[in-house]
């Protein structure tokens, strides 16, 4: 069996309204070295063979939204 990480996040030129809030919280909280908050996703997969195309047709068709979306995947040891 093989794990595959896959790490999701919005495009860079999209606001990402749930980062700034959470920086804003942060700086709130005296954590002033905060300038930027990006939010994203982790998907953790256990394939039982790794096969780079298969990931990114998953990617592409379910794990992510390619529109407003990027990913990048990584096998775990």
């Amino acid at each position: 069996m093989v794990t595959v990480r896959v790490n999701v996040t919005l495009k860079p030129s999209l606001l990402d309204s749930a980062g700034r809030t959470v920086a804003k919280s942060l700086q709130d909280l005296s954590f002033d070295e905060v300038e930027d908050v990006r939010i994203g996703k982790t998907i953790t997969l256990q394939v039982s063979e790794f096969d780079e195309g298969r990931v990114k047709a998953m990617c592409d068709k379910l794990l992510a939204n390619p529109v407003i979306e990027n990913y990048t995947f990584e096998v775990v040891d």
